[in-house]
Formats: C-alpha cells, structure tokens, sequence
C-alpha cells in the first residue's frame, strides 16, 4: 500500500468505479468484444481485422462514444451507436453464463464496509443496464444505497455524475475509489478523497496520479478504514 503523508478522514461514504476497480471487466468484455466485431463484419459495418484487445481495454472508464472514437475511428457514427447496441447485448448475455469475475475479496470487502457503516455507492461512466447487470450477477446489488451510470443520468463526465450522487444521497465525506484518472478527477472536482487503485492488469498508474493514497488489493480498504481518523 502507498500513501501519502497526510492522514486520512473517516468517510460517511465510499464511492466506487465498476470497471477495473470492483469487476474484472475483461472477462467479460473480450469475449464481448471479438462476438461484436464479428457481427459488425456479418452486418457489413464494418471491414478488416478487430482492433487489438489492448486498445479496448485501454479505454476502459471513459464514455462508450469516446471509445468508439478511438477504438474504430474511420466508423461513422450509426456504426458507433450499432456498437453500442452489440457490446451490450453481449455483455448481458454474457453475464448469465456466470463466468466473469470481481476481483478478489470484493464482496467480503463490501460487506465488512458496510458492517462499519460506511455508505456504499457505486458511479460509472457505463451504460445502466450494464453496470446494474454486473452487480445483480454478482451478487452485490443489495450492498449498495445507489448504483449509478452515466447512461442512466446521462452526464458529460464523471465528476458530474459525482456530483449529482453527493447531492441526491446528502454526502458531504466521501472516498472515491476507482482506476482511472476520471475518478481522480472526479474525486478531486467534487472536494472528496481519492483511492486509487493500481491492481488492474489493463491499468496505467501513471493515470492515478493526484490520488491520495494507492491500493494493490481490494481488501486493503479495511485497513485504510480502520487506521482513519474519526471526524
């Protein structure tokens, strides 16, 4: 675990990210995603090889057009919006086959926060019916005050889905913990502390820079409660 000098508060709340924080999101998404480009191929949307794995995983926690954008540039934008439609169609189907995966101690963990009394939330830049679908296979749903998407609520960027969180639960101490430099941002925007998380094989941690304090493994965030100061 690294953290910096200062001394962490005890917060009211924790907010997580889905991808690469709490769910070990390629496996679900590469399936997914060679499944898709196949069915773009077969709708003739598309032409050529599917791009490398590492491209998609890379632009995990942003926006699904921004990834498009970087994933399939040259596509117009009915064929980033057909992607949406695959991708999740995919995901979906794939989640009933039970064979993606949190990450180790992410229910324990969940649990024995919320037994401390931690509020939990979780805010994604994912489409809703992904980022509640991974939560209900896994079994989480019921951990949670609030599971929140930017396309259910249809915000530009992380700190305003944050934002609107915060605002809608009466949060004013928050951790958010998340592998990307949009829950840094996010965190950071909104006034609250940042976990980043540094476990994910996909991860950057050069993108986590500005975080409070870093974590190698989900369960670490016990420890980090329990060594908090009261407020």
């Amino acid at each position: 675990m690294e953290r910096t000098q200062a001394k962490l508060k005890k917060p009211q709340a924790m907010i997580f990210d889905m991808d690469g924080t709490l769910f070990k999101t390629e496996t679900l998404l590469i399936p997914a995603y060679h499944q898709l480009f196949d069915r773009l191929r077969e709708e003739k949307l598309y032409e050529g090889d599917t791009p490398p794995d590492e491209l998609m995983l890379s632009c995990l926690g942003m926006l699904l057009e921004d990834i498009w954008k970087k994933v399939i540039p040259d596509c117009n934008e009915a064929v980033h919006r057909r992607a949406d439609e695959l991708l999740l169609e995919l995901e979906l189907s794939g989640l009933k086959e039970n064979t993606s995966e949190l990450y180790p101690e992410v229910k324990e963990t969940l649990e024995a926060l919320k037994a401390r009394g931690i509020r939990l939330f979780v805010a994604s830049n994912g489409l809703e019916h992904y980022v509640k679908g991974v939560a209900e296979a896994h079994g989480i749903t019921s951990l949670f005050e609030g599971i929140y998407s930017a396309g259910e609520y249809m915000t530009p960027s992380k700190v305003d889905l944050v934002r609107l969180l915060l605002d809608n639960h009466g949060v004013t101490s928050a951790w958010m913990v998340g592998d990307r430099s949009s829950d840094v941002e996010a965190g950071k925007e909104n006034g609250q502390t940042v976990v980043g998380c540094a476990y994910a094989d996909f991860g950057d941690n050069a993108e986590l820079a500005g975080s409070d304090v870093l974590i190698r493994s989900f369960g670490e965030l016990i420890s980090l409660v329990d060594q908090a100061e009261d407020v």
